[in-house]
């Protein structure tokens, strides 16, 4: 688990009782046994809700999601019209939703957008304790990311995307590792290797929402990050440069093409037999699990998964695409809207949608870790702690508007793209992440 996990105070415990205590009743309805608490919330008359939602990498995961919009839909009667977009579509739409005050009743975006208008969502700390409470607690990230101030819960955690290395066996043990390596010195060597049998690696440097991510383990392996505890920018470091010179080394040995590759690059190019390892979900074995291509079955046996090697700082370093679940404010639902949420959070439905998944999505409450995906296929269960685990962009600071414009804007990953491949010196691209940083944060 990462130090950020550590250092975050435990999650308190609490009785059903307890919870109806301090919650109350109003709209909300709780069941007189202690051990299998409720709530509800009571929709408004006539309620129509329309969710927006990135789009799919795994087919399964909208077709259980979409199955659990029918149940509740059958349950409630509420009409749930639900839109799909691509994770690059999805954050502008939000903006504006946001500042025009008109859209979807609830989104579905990642990482911190919340953060960038926390004012014109609804507050769900109600829903976020009563699930906490039942479901074993929220992971520390997901507290992070959707309660920055440590009281008001702006929106719900829907998990995270596992941001890992997927490889072919074969071809690493071709280039002489038995294991997948464990640190980034054996790391660097095995992307030579590679290269030098004819096939490469590569990871997305273009602006990718998701597989972009792996620029921040990159900074934080070799001790470098975007701000301080006190949210003072110091990424123009020495650490950095460290970092941005082993990124140039890892860069020489990728396939040509990845400074402009955006999230569905790397599958595609893994799936053709162009690359042997990437950092992707777990979308690209899943594609191949499932797919009627004889060849691409006989690949997904030869698929494998790591988690990212430990750099000089000696601790994992890990970075997933999250994802969240926003409420708008200037919904006329909002008691249809927090029952959609509760709804598809309970167990009998989340439990489907994470099966559905394939793994593709961790869960962001403890008691998921249970869910049989995580052991069905050992290929699984490196994904299962994606959240457990998951160190927020924003690190070592606080989340806010300041983190999530840094990440909206690819201020990380243009850095490592500039220096990788010559465009500027690895002072020079730390030098422009430092100003382009320091207006958000000045802010």
């Amino acid at each position: 688990m990462s130090d950020f996990s550590n250092n975050r105070r435990s999650i308190l415990k609490a009785t059903a009782g307890a919870a109806a205590a301090s919650l109350g009743v109003g709209s909300m309805v709780f069941s007189p046994l202690a051990n299998a608490q409720t709530m509800s919330f009571k929709p408004e008359k006539g309620a129509k809700l329309r969710v927006l939602r990135w789009s799919r990498f795994v087919q399964g995961d909208i077709d259980a999601y979409m199955a659990n919009v029918k149940k509740f839909s059958e349950t409630t009667g509420i009409e749930v019209r639900v839109d799909n977009e691509g994770w690059e579509d999805v954050r502008p739409k939000a903006a504006v939703a946001a500042n025009t005050g008109a859209g979807p009743d609830i989104i579905l975006s990642t990482n911190d957008d919340a953060d960038l208008y926390p004012d014109k969502l609804l507050d769900v700390t109600d829903l976020a304790d009563y699930l906490g409470r039942k479901y074993g607690g929220w992971y520390p990230a997901g507290e992070a990311f959707m309660r920055p101030d440590g009281k008001k819960w702006i929106g719900l955690p829907l998990g995270a995307s596992g941001s890992l290395i997927v490889y072919r066996e074969s071809m690493v043990k071709a280039a002489g590792f038995d294991t997948f390596p464990k640190n980034t010195d054996d790391f660097l060597k095995l992307y030579k290797a590679l290269k030098d049998k004819g096939t490469p690696g590569g990871m997305a440097l273009g602006n990718a929402t998701g597989d972009s991510t792996w620029t921040n383990w990159l900074i934080w392996a070799f001790g470098g990050k975007l701000v301080d505890k006190s949210n003072k920018v110091v990424i123009d470091s020495p650490e950095t440069l460290k970092a941005l010179e082993y990124g140039k080394e890892l860069y020489a040995n990728f396939i040509p093409g990845t400074l402009s590759w955006l999230d569905p690059n790397n599958n595609k190019a893994f799936l053709d037999g162009q690359i042997s390892v990437t950092n992707n979900g777990i979308s690209i074995y899943y594609a191949a699990k499932n797919s009627p291509d004889p060849k691409l079955k006989e690949m997904a046996a030869d698929i494998n998964h790591a988690v990212f090697p430990i750099g000089p700082v000696g601790v994992p370093t890990e970075s997933h695409l999250f994802f969240n679940q926003m409420i708008m404010k200037y919904t006329k639902y909002p008691q249809a809207s927090k029952e959609f949420l509760r709804f598809m959070m309970e167990k009998p439905q989340f439990d489907a949608w994470l099966e559905g998944g394939g793994g593709y999505v961790a869960q962001p409450l403890r008691a998921y870790e249970a869910n049989p995906v995580w052991t069905a296929d050992p290929k699984n269960t490196p994904y299962r702690d994606s959240v457990k685990n998951l160190r927020p962009g924003g690190y070592d600071g606080k989340l806010g508007y300041a983190s999530a414009g840094a990440a909206a804007d690819f201020i990380i990953p243009n850095m490592v793209a500039e220096a990788a491949s010559g465009a500027k010196t690895p002072k020079e691209a730390a030098e422009r992440a430092q100003k382009r940083a320091e207006r958000y944060y000045k802010v």
